[in-house]
């Protein structure tokens, strides 16, 4: 065995035996016949039966600083795919979408912090979009904040399953502070939620309200990336609101559901405001 590869392989059994996969005895039957045979430490405990190809990849990931949970971990909705599977074809087509922003936004000019996420009707996948994009960019290494400003219909809270008492509405109402309401995905590193608290009689007005401006001005200094869950835009003009806030939106259409008039209006809405359509994603699931 090369004495080059021990300590990484160690790593491996360390996290291993810390999260409860291995026993020491059983680390020390893999060191055993990866020696005899050998493999590497994971080749051998998969050809060992003790571990999975499944337990083999999280790790690593660990080791590599690409956070994602393991099956059975239910801390998080399925529906965040990219937080368990990070290697299905929808992630990877979610991490192309993500070099196109960073390179047609982000990164073209520094000070470009937010995307609002919005489409016409409901059921459209906005706010599924938003979730695993906001995983995406947090497993990039960059500090990301997943904002929910559909304060009509929100879904954040449900899909990082965290307490909605206190959220966005709340802090545009001026009855909680921004640092209380945000919550952060300790499993994901990187990735912190403000969701979007009570549904309030007035979301609108809420919306236009300078403070909502100054929360996006203040923490585009402690976050890389600030990604925007919107509200339905046919219903009401929220959408339309916090994407000006933002100053670029990303456009969400659904396969098979999306109606194409909607979208004019939604693209020629967002024209006339002046607003940046950095791209529009065709969502098939």
């Amino acid at each position: 065995m090369d004495s080059s590869q021990v300590p990484a392989e160690r790593t491996i059994g360390t996290i291993l035996i810390g999260a409860g996969k291995l026993s020491a005895a059983d680390a020390e039957k893999i060191t055993w016949e990866q020696e005899r045979s050998n493999l590497r430490f994971g080749d051998a405990a998969v050809k060992l039966g003790l571990l999975t190809e499944a337990d083999i990849k999280s790790v690593l990931a660990q080791q590599f600083g690409y956070p994602y949970l393991a099956y059975g971990d239910t801390s998080i909705a399925e529906e965040v795919m990219a937080a368990y599977n990070p290697f299905s074809v929808l992630v990877e087509e979610l991490r192309d979408l993500r070099t196109q922003l960073m390179l047609r936004w982000f990164e073209a000019n520094a000070k470009r912090k937010c995307i609002a996420i919005a489409s016409p009707e409901s059921g459209e996948g906005r706010s599924f979009i938003a979730a695993n994009l906001a995983v995406i960019f947090s497993q990039l290494g960059e500090r990301t904040l997943l904002i929910d400003a559909d304060l009509r219909k929100p879904r954040q809270h449900q899909l990082f399953k965290i307490a909605n008492t206190s959220g966005l509405s709340t802090v545009l109402a001026g009855r909680s502070s921004v640092s209380d309401a945000i919550v952060k995905i300790d499993k994901l590193l990187c990735l912190s939620v403000l969701p979007a608290g009570p549904t309030p009689p007035n979301p609108q007005e809420l919306l236009s309200r300078d403070a909502f401006q100054d929360i996006l001005n203040h923490y585009s200094e402690s976050y890389d990336v600030i990604l925007i869950d919107t509200a339905s835009a046919s219903e009401n003009a929220d959408a339309l609101m916090v994407a000006s806030r933002a100053s670029a939106v990303l456009l969400v259409a659904r396969k098979n559901f999306s109606h194409l008039d909607a979208m004019q209006k939604l693209v020629i809405n967002l024209q006339n405001s002046n607003i940046n359509i950095v791209g529009s994603l065709l969502n098939e699931y």
